[in-house]
Parts: structure tokens; sequence; C-alpha cells
């Protein structure tokens, strides 16, 4: 059994729906291959991923706050990905995550966590779609299991495949 799942792999023909450039990344992304730049939140992204996309930026742009595991998941990115009129998402952050940006991410977290507590997320008018409850996951799984999965990604980064259950992670 090993313990990280490749999104990518599970994208084939689908990889078309991921246009975003990787200089356009929002930096409320988290470190993994997908990614939201420069998108319009027209309200579909979490529609399609609730547990994966929120809304962030200057301009209330769509970011990627938890990377997909399971081939379902992947499925309901491509959607929201491909609703995107910018098609400002991208599938290509491994080739641009570095285990000493993965850990840069990791030590500037409290950046994020900052701007998500720093707004009144029940005044926007998205309640409908979750945005507040989302960004208490965000935050719940920021102080719970992404340092986890970031080890495991940073395994997968160093060591070009995932860890084994007996491998040892490498720390952030």
């Amino acid at each position: 059994m090993t313990l990280y799942f490749d999104p990518e792999a599970a994208l084939g023909e689908d990889r078309e729906a991921f246009r975003g450039k990787w200089e356009d990344c929002l930096w409320l992304n988290v470190p993994g291959p997908f990614y939201g730049g420069e998108t319009d939140t027209c309200r579909t992204g979490r529609i399609s991923a609730p547990q994966h996309v929120l809304y962030g930026g200057e301009y209330l742009t769509e970011y990627v706050y938890r990377q997909p595991r399971t081939p379902a998941e992947v499925a309901r990115l491509v959607e929201a990905a491909d609703c995107d009129p910018f098609l400002g998402y991208g599938c290509d952050g491994d080739a641009h995550w570095t285990p000493e940006a993965v850990r840069e991410w990791w030590r500037d977290r409290g950046r994020i966590t900052q701007y998500l507590s720093g707004h009144d997320w029940a005044s926007i008018d998205w309640a409908e779609q979750g945005v507040e409850a989302a960004v208490r996951d965000y935050e719940t799984y920021m102080a719970g299991g992404l340092a986890t999965d970031l080890r495991i990604y940073l395994y997968r980064l160093e060591e070009g495949r995932s860890p084994a259950l007996e491998d040892p992670l490498p720390l952030l």
C-alpha cells in the first residue's frame, strides 16, 4: 500500500480543462499538482468541487485548498476547471513545486490563516455555497491533516515515488 494518490494519473484527456499558468498561481493554493490562477469566480468552482475549491485573493478568484485523493475527487476538480470561463486552473504544479518551496509555503501558512480569519465570510453573498464552512474546513485542515499530506507530497517530490507505510516521511 502506498500513501500518495497521484491525481494527475487520473486525468487522462481531461487535462485539456487545465490551461492555467503557474506564474498566475494564487498564493492561497495548497501545494500539489492542481491550483487556481487567473480564474473567474462565477460561483461554479464550489458547486463542482466543494471540498477542494475556495474563493480568495484580491479579486476573489478560485483556488484549490485541498488536493484530490480519489478519482471521483479529480473528476469534480476537472468539472470546476472546465466550468471556469477564464480556463485559469492548472494541473502542472508538480513541475514547479520543489521541496524548498513546499517548506516555505508551510512556514508562511500564518499568512493564509490571517487572511481566512480576517474576512467576514458570512457577509459575502455566497452563503448558499457554504463558503464560511469551507473556510473553517481549510483552517481545520491546516491545523490538522495538512502537515501529514504535505510530508507525503514532499516524499514524492524528493524520491519520485509514493512512500510506503514503513518509509520515514521528511520533515516540513
